[in-house]
């Protein structure tokens, strides 16, 4: 693997220092100068629920207005929920009166029939008739009925309208919410330094802006109406449910420890499931999205059943989590239902000995049944959405870990600017090292005077990518300083560095969208004037024109629909229409044929015009007329020259230079090594 495949200008296609190991598509550990420990890798320790619970829920803190509503519709609707049981009961009791009405001696009072009833000895029949607002011969009064029963319609048609409304407003805020949730991430992504995402497999950090922000979401959205309505509707039947008997309350209560305890087990049980279930999600995207990047690779090496295989077992790996996950947590339904129903039971038969005995009326254990289902009802409700919000939470951690990772330093807050801008570029000391016990640039020093070509050569791993990298400020240098036209480079702000510089890759990268629009890239207000002219600079006119759509050809990210001499002809097109002042170019010839290369030399040639340059180069061919050649080695300049003079020296160049260009003898005849 060459030297220019293991850098970048472009982040999300860094892959770290010069030594670090790739990932195969295989699937095996993509690395950066810090073997790969990223925060892709399973969590060692188990999520901490409720503090980055209380973090989700903060992020609401914004919408304190809409939540004092949602809050508010929240309590009506559930205060007349509550109340509906209670008139029902009442119009049982207007049912169950008139019923013994019809059927008690027309003419006699209440307090006769209570009486006759106790001297036929029937003491329970006449106990349950003092409480009765009987009248006897009468029977059910259908007006008084009919009302009732339009009032308790009223309440629950008002309740649900309100419960709508509020699930409108709580909507609105949970979009809201998760929508500035993507914008932090987005923007903290740009704010993170190039060495965060040399450790991050980019299917992993994918999963954790896409999967786990839509879990959030998801989490929010079905659970925050619900806990809230469930804890009014437990406090509100409560309440109730002791005004109408405290003895059948405390029944019912009973079933509360014993949910909690139950829930509390089974929950941590599945927590570590789904940390494992999220981790291994985005861990099997990456593979996922290498596997698919590297698609011809694969075949072109047959490792299709290295890749199934490696696959399979990361898909087992997530399909146990998963299922154990759900498996357990799934397990707290059923155990809420069954002590639900087990305190259902002792109600009823709690409440049928009360209306027996005279203590209770048959319509108010009935609205207490009623309440005993409304408050267990809730409690299922939150144990159900348990594996939920675990799993909602795990996800928001995953997150919090993005928007938490160390940030860039930030450019300073009055920046320098550079006056008369010229593209002297200045090595001072420079020391820089992508793993702390190991040295990669030690002391380097070096001038690239303005309008000077400077190449830099040396063996894989000699420091040249780095280099280049360092003029970018992609990392921060350990010792030293780099200057341009004076000014030091960290006193400058990124962008104002960065858009002095053009940088032409070995490693194209293209954007969807038609071929003008990536060529527009490097300046996106160009006119189609500059744009055609920056294109038959560098001859790409020349295929586009024989293309059936021109320059509205669309391609694809990976640009597949064009061949690899094209794609780097349209990047460095881009490059000659951003005009930079100072240029690099890595290897930006290395995928065209011999022909079009001595063409896109003449190309680079007025590029260079006027401009520093910095040429990294394999082929030293293409770097004969450079001003000044510097050749590295472990991170050091060993020598610096220009071509004739190193040939002459006979030192590393040249041994470069003759491994290059020997040519094969037989025997004992000497070798053939070109001035």
């Amino acid at each position: 693997m060459s030297e220019r495949q293991q850098g970048t200008a472009i982040p999300a296609q860094q892959s770290g220092s010069e030594s670090a190991p790739k990932r195969l598509p295989g699937g095996g550990q993509r690395g950066g100068p810090h073997g790969g420990m990223g925060m892709g890798m399973p969590a060692e320790r188990s999520l901490n629920f409720l503090p980055s619970a209380r973090r989700l829920m903060g992020r609401l803190r914004p919408h304190r207005l809409h939540l004092t509503a949602i809050i508010a519709l929240a309590v009506v609707s559930v205060g007349l929920t509550v109340i509906g049981p209670k008139v029902l009961g009442y119009a049982t009791d207007l049912i169950f009166t008139g019923v013994i009405g019809q059927q008690l001696p027309a003419g006699t009072t209440a307090e006769q029939a209570v009486a006759a009833a106790r001297a036929a000895g029937n003491h329970n029949f006449a106990d349950m008739l003092a409480r009765m607002d009987v009248v006897p011969g009468v029977g059910i009064d259908f007006t008084v009925l009919g009302r009732v029963l339009l009032l308790a319609l009223g309440l629950y048609v008002v309740a649900s309208l309100l419960l709508w409304w509020q699930g409108w407003l709580l909507n609105g805020v949970v979009q809201r919410t998760v929508f500035q949730l993507r914008a932090e991430v987005e923007e903290k992504l740009n704010r993170l330094p190039l060495p965060y995402f040399d450790r991050q497999p980019r299917g992993e950090l994918l999963s954790r802006v896409t999967n786990d922000i839509d879990n959030v979401s998801q989490t929010l959205q079905q659970t925050l109406s619900q806990l809230l309505t469930a804890l009014l509707t437990v406090v509100g039947v409560l309440g109730m449910m002791f005004w109408i008997s405290p003895l059948l309350a405390l029944v019912a209560l009973v079933a509360v420890p014993l949910s909690v305890v139950v829930t509390g087990q089974i929950a941590k049980r599945s927590q570590r499931k789904f940390i494992a279930q999220w981790t291994h999600t985005g861990e099997l995207n990456g593979q996922i999205e290498e596997a698919f990047t590297g698609h011809e690779l694969v075949k072109v090496f047959g490792r299709q059943r290295e890749v199934e295989a490696a696959f399979r077992a990361k898909n087992d790996e997530l399909f146990a989590a998963s299922f154990g996950a759900q498996f357990i947590s799934g397990i707290i339904m059923p155990a809420m239902f069954f002590i639900g129903n087990v305190s259902y039971v002792a109600i009823a038969v709690v409440g049928g000995l009360q209306v027996a005995s005279g203590s209770m009326s048959l319509g108010d254990v009935q609205a207490f049944i009623q309440y005993s289902r409304q408050f267990t009802q809730p409690l299922t409700q939150v144990a159900s959405m348990a594996n939920l919000l675990q799993s909602g939470v795990a996800s928001a951690e995953r997150v919090f870990a993005v928007l938490d990772a160390e940030e860039q330093q930030p450019d300073p807050a009055v920046p320098a600017r550079v006056s008369d801008p010229h593209g002297r570029v200045e090595f001072e000391h420079v020391s820089f090292r992508y793993d702390p016990d190991k040295p990669l640039i030690t002391d380097l020093s070096l001038v690239a005077e303005p309008g000077h070509t400077v190449a830099i050569v040396g063996p894989t791993g000699a420091g040249k990518t780095t280099l280049v990298n360092l003029i970018m400020r992609f990392y921060e240098l350990d010792a030293g300083r780099i200057t341009l036209d004076g000014v030091d480079i960290t006193a400058l702000r990124r962008d104002d560095l960065r858009s002095r510089i053009g940088m032409v890759l070995q490693d194209t990268w293209l954007f969807g969208g038609t071929i003008r629009d990536n060529i527009a890239y490097g300046r996106p207000d160009a006119t189609e004037e500059e744009i055609l002219a920056a294109a038959q600079a560098t001859f790409v006119d020349r295929f586009v024109r024989s293309l059936p759509d021109g320059y509205d050809t669309v391609i694809d990210e990976e640009g597949s629909n064009v061949s690899t001499g094209e794609r780097q002809l349209i990047t460095i097109a881009r490059a000659f229409l951003a005009e930079p002042s100072l240029l690099i170019l890595d290897e930006a010839t290395s995928s065209v044929d011999t022909r079009t290369e001595v063409l896109l030399q003449r190309a680079m040639a007025a590029l260079r015009s006027e401009r520093t340059s910095f040429v990294i180069a394999h082929r030293l061919s293409t770097i004969r007329d450079a001003d000044l050649i510097l050749m590295m080695e472990d991170g050091r300049i060993v020598e610096q020259g220009t071509h004739t003079e190193l040939l002459a020296a006979g030192g590393a160049y040249h041994r470069l230079y003759q491994s290059q260009f020997q040519q094969p003898v037989s025997g004992d005849d000497p070798v053939a090594v070109p001035a």
